[in-house]
């Protein structure tokens, strides 16, 4: 018996991105369709230069689509103003990318609490939302060691709390396995199941990192700008 389709929280449509350079156009994205259900984890498949990173930046509002649509969480993406897409970075989506982008001079309690102060939040609930967010991740002891004390792994792990710390409604992962070794990426996929488990977020995940393709609920291929649903592989 299937699983019943869960509510969308993204739901892409005919989605075009295409760059000019001079007289040339390069065809970013070719009339993408396609949804996430809420609490999902979806996977994005595809080469380096397929259109990843164009999708995960015209899903978060960091670039402008030549037509089409994004509606994410009820609120068109393409037709928000500045202030809009400041408030929807702030309050519905959050990113993860391949380099982790931690503040060298801050600890890790201190990454994860940068958002928190953007948004004012009052100290005590500031504390009490770091010290739960690194107890996910495994780094309640690491608390206030500075990125570079800590491992590959462990910054990433920093990474995610930090972006988990505004409590967004859907995470984008960019390539986040794409700087760690094999046994590290193997732990990161876990870890994120149990952010969804825990936190309610859903989770798109850009990558042609097979291991975190394993951890799929879905599975989207992206070639050529283009995106097809695929089955999943088969699990051991």
């Amino acid at each position: 018996m299937s699983e019943p389709e869960r509510d969308p929280i993204l739901t892409v449509t005919d989605l075009v991105r295409t760059y000019r350079t001079g007289k040339v156009e390069v065809h970013a994205l070719r009339g993408v369709s396609f949804s996430v259900g809420r609490g999902e984890l979806v996977v994005l498949k595809g080469r380096s230069g397929s259109g990843k990173t164009t999708l995960l930046n015209l899903i978060g509002g960091l670039d402008t689509p030549t037509s089409g649509s994004v509606l994410l969480d009820g609120h068109e993406v393409t037709s928000l103003d500045e202030d809009g897409l400041i408030r929807l970075r702030r309050q519905t989506i959050s990113f993860v990318f391949q380099s982790h982008g931690l503040i060298p001079v801050l600890s890790a309690a201190e990454n994860v609490e940068v958002p928190l102060r953007l948004a004012r939040t009052a100290s005590a609930e500031r504390d009490k939302r770091v010290e739960t967010l690194l107890a996910l991740v495994g780094l309640a002891d690491h608390a206030r060691q500075r990125p570079y004390e800590l491992s590959g792994g462990q910054r990433q792990r920093v990474a995610i709390a930090r972006a988990l710390a505004s409590r967004p409604r859907l995470l984008l992962a960019d390539e986040p396995t794409g700087q760690l070794d094999s046994e590290t990426s193997r732990a990161i996929m876990p870890l994120l199941r149990a952010v969804i488990a825990a936190e309610g977020v859903t989770v798109l995940v850009a990558t042609h990192d097979p291991i975190v393709i394993e951890h799929a609920d879905r599975l989207l291929a992206i070639t050529d700008g283009a995106v097809t649903e695929e089955p999943l592989p088969a699990r051991a």
